[in-house]
């Protein structure tokens, strides 16, 4: 399919002209077909799209490009690789995320839904006799903060049912996990559709077993009705940072990627539950010290801009005399990112192709340009030129807009966020 692109050779230009003059596309905008139910078996913020792999499976032919080995560095709860399997390929990826990486593994495995259903129902006739996990004092008293004692007592049992009717390393218990994750956060008193840990105390948490025999029955259905042209190799998926994880021995043809946003939401945050109950309590505090994204803290701005590329420097310094925590933080993100775009070179085979999506933001009435940034940052890395195409957003499930402080809402106002990201083609030498 012929598509127009804004080509950009040339990192200086960027930081000058920016993607201002990138056209909007609805090949990149509008779905070919309904999302496997598979995408949908957990809640995850911000879920990278499924058929923006398969327009990157169809650009990639195009360029005369063979894909074996399909990668993302930010693989989240494993959109991509479901696809990459569902086609028949093989797939690397990584994410600092211990419950994006449990989803992940669930969504991206062939399982059969009956066996799954058995499974269940095993595990629900066992809490009779099974005996609720001893705690760490420190997560006693987290789990007690969302969850009623019975209600512990319950998923406590349910945990440990899990596990005895499972062994250790069968998918199906991943599967069986990742619907007890998926029901934390109904069966405690988080906030119903709240993207920040609120407490509720007038809410009535559902209750364990019912919630959880219809997680599994969902979770069945979505396994029986996904189809798998020639189920691929099992993905290589490692719990690790872009920054410091080894390069990958078959390194990616194609990498397709969607990162963090700067004022991106707070990842640790919203799976905290799941952390604590599945043993990542201690991990998701250096997570929330460790992610790529922007809590208003971290390094001073003095120690960070001289690493800034030229868009970086703009927006940090524009950003500065409205708020200079969110400067720094800004700042912080900006560096990060930059050095994201040089591992993505490494991590690619000769000639291969890296699809990244990511949208600008708004923050004290400042536009944050991740995209422009990101784009110089490829150059600065070596890739000899990237395309940039806008794709239009039409439903964005976490809050779109924002207040006059710069706050994110639901409600409606003029400072409308994320109704459009930016797709970035970056070619490797």
């Amino acid at each position: 399919m012929l598509e127009s692109y804004l080509n950009c050779e040339s990192a200086e230009h960027v930081a000058w002209h920016r993607l201002n003059a990138a056209p909007v596309s609805a090949h990149w905008s509008i779905e070919d077909e309904p999302e496997a139910a598979l995408h949908r078996i957990h809640a995850y913020p911000a879920k990278f799209p499924a058929f923006l792999t398969r327009r990157a499976l169809a650009y990639a032919a195009e360029q005369d490009m063979p894909v074996g080995t399909l990668g993302d560095v930010f693989c989240g709860c494993g959109t991509v690789a479901h696809e990459a399997r569902r086609a028949g390929l093989a797939f690397w990826g990584c994410d600092i995320n211990p419950v994006a990486i449990l989803i992940a593994k669930a969504k991206s495995s062939p399982l059969r839904g009956s066996r799954l259903r058995l499974l269940a129902e095993q595990v629900l006739a066992g809490l009779e006799n099974a005996q609720a996990p001893a705690h760490a004092p420190e997560v006693e008293a987290f789990l007690l903060h969302w969850h009623s004692t019975e209600q512990l007592e319950n998923l406590g049992r349910l945990l440990t049912s899990i596990q005895t009717v499972t062994p250790s390393r069968s998918p199906y218990r991943t599967a069986l996990l990742c619907a007890f994750s998926s029901i934390l956060r109904s069966c405690s008193y988080w906030k119903t559709w709240s993207t920040k840990p609120r407490v509720d105390p007038a809410k009535s948490p559902r209750a364990v077993n019912l919630a959880f025999r219809v997680a599994c029955a969902r979770l069945a259905r979505a396994y029986e009705e996904a189809t798998w042209q020639e189920a691929g190799p099992a993905p290589r998926l490692h719990l690790a940072d872009v920054r410091t994880v080894p390069v990958p021995k078959q390194r990616p043809d194609l990498l397709v990627c969607s990162g963090p946003y700067a004022t991106s939401v707070d990842y640790a945050e919203l799976h905290q539950l799941s952390g604590a109950w599945l043993g990542h309590f201690d991990e998701f505090a250096r997570l929330r010290r460790a992610s790529i994204g922007t809590p208003l803290v971290g390094a001073k701005l003095r120690d960070r801009h001289a690493q800034l590329n030229r868009v970086g420097l703009q927006v940090v310094f524009s950003l500065y005399p409205r708020d200079p925590a969110a400067a720094s933080a800004i700042a912080n993100y900006f560096v990060d990112m930059q050095q994201v775009a040089a591992r993505c070179l490494e991590f690619l085979a000769p000639r291969g192709i890296g699809v990244f999506v990511i949208g600008n933001a708004r923050l004290r009435g400042q536009v944050i340009d991740n995209a422009a940034h990101f784009t110089e940052a490829l150059l600065e890395a070596g890739f000899t030129r990237v395309r940039v195409v806008r794709r239009q957003i039409r439903n964005k499930a976490t809050s779109p807009f924002r207040d006059s402080l710069g706050r994110l809402q639901r409600d409606p106002s003029e400072h409308r966020q994320y109704d459009q990201e930016f797709v970035l083609i970056a070619h490797r030498p």
